[in-house]
């Protein structure tokens, strides 16, 4: 066996090493954001234990953002950073142990199936070679990438209508939910599919503004939550400034600008093993309208994807008492329209479980592509 090695250094990566002088007791700490106390995101490489049983503790586990979180959690790994599975892993309330043998001298772990800075730049790289895409830099961020906006139509559909619906699909926020992202891909994907019959109408009846990572700063340091200089950005949304948050503070701009219909906020959810959606009930601008919009949206969904539910979810907000600085409740309430936050799980989907490699990229690429019968149902009902 070659020296034990733990690395970091790159893209997203985040762990802290206690020690690491036997493989079969690797102790480690899982990092806190740059700027916050939050700690549940960990991606790192470990080098030398081919063919080893390898042990892995990290004993801040109980000290986390959402200790709940690890409860019947699987750690995922890959050998090629392609391929990513489960392994065992086992939580006692305070430290969390996650075992494997690894088949080469290279093996990743991390919370959830990572998706890197340049898989996002390839993603609007893709997206722009259609002719029904536009893509437009807001700004910067505080470290200086770029904020990037999808405008997507049909200009000259024969399904096109008369006042077009404007449809916003934004994702991580909070930059440790990376199937927010593999969401999108899967999204646009199916959206800028020349031979799909729901895409055709729907880029006949909508102009689609997508903002696949609202926070690319946080996802290259390696954070669960939060932007470079420490801000949630998902509630600053009441507030937001160019000094804290330039993210939602440009997003935001160009909503007021083009207006908004419908809003998709996509993320995910470290204690519920199930997909499901938050909507805008304790708006104090809440109507029959948007209940009934919200009713149907779910209605098709359910009917139209096995891997979405509506039996478990978020507890519903008291009247009039939303949060307006979360992204959901201020673009519903501001916009008088249809928004939801999408949730899917770090874990698995409870209600089709994945023994080989629980809730994933894929599984969240194809929520995503499902995503856009939802929308054809309610289009024509948004305005």
């Amino acid at each position: 066996m070659t020296q034990l090695h733990i690395s970091s250094s790159f893209d997203a990566g985040a762990i802290e090493v206690l020690s690491l002088a036997e493989p079969g007791d690797i102790q480690l700490s899982i990092r806190r954001d740059n700027a916050s106390e939050f700690a549940q995101w960990f991606y790192f490489c470990l080098h030398g234990a081919a063919q080893v049983p390898v042990t892995l503790r990290f004993l801040n586990a109980g000290q986390c953002a959402y200790p709940k979180g690890w409860t019947d959690y699987r750690v995922v790994a890959s050998h090629d950073r392609q391929n990513w599975f489960r392994i065992d892993t086992g939580f006692d309330a305070q430290v969390m142990t996650a075992t494997l043998t690894p088949d080469t001298n290279c093996v990743y772990f991390a919370y959830f199936e990572p998706y890197s800075h340049e898989r996002h730049l390839d993603l609007i790289g893709s997206a722009a070679l259609s002719e029904h895409v536009q893509v437009r830099r807001l700004g910067a961020t505080l470290d200086g990438r770029d904020m990037t906006l999808l405008r997507i139509t049909d200009e000259h559909a024969s399904t096109a209508m008369a006042v077009r619906r404007k449809v916003w699909l934004i994702a991580r926020q909070h930059p440790g939910e990376t199937m927010a992202e593999w969401f999108v891909e899967g999204f646009l994907e199916r959206l800028l599919d020349a031979d799909d019959p729901v895409a055709k109408v729907l880029l006949g009846k909508c102009v689609f503004y997508v903002v696949p990572n609202m926070n690319p700063d946080g996802a290259v340091r390696g954070n669960l939550r939060t932007n470079a200089a420490g801000a949630n950005l998902n509630r600053e949304w009441q507030t937001p400034s160019m000094d804290k948050s330039p993210e939602v503070f440009l997003v935001r701009q160009a909503m007021q600008e083009a207006g908004v219909d419908l809003n998709l906020d996509v993320h995910g959810d470290e204690g519920l093993p199930y997909n499901f959606v938050a909507g805008t009930g304790g708006n104090p601008g809440y109507s029959p309208r948007i209940e009934a919009l919200e009713h149907a949206f779910k209605a098709s969904w359910t009917a139209t994807c096995p891997d979405f539910q509506v039996q478990h979810g978020y507890a519903p907000d008291a009247a009039g008492s939303a949060n307006q600085s979360m992204a959901t409740h201020w673009v519903g309430q501001n916009f008088d329209c249809l928004a939801y936050t999408i949730e899917m799980p770090f874990k698995d989907n409870a209600d089709l479980p994945d023994a080989q490699c629980g809730w994933s990229g894929e599984r969240s690429r194809k929520l995503g592509a499902s995503v856009l019968l939802p929308i054809l149902a309610v289009v024509d009902a948004l305005r």
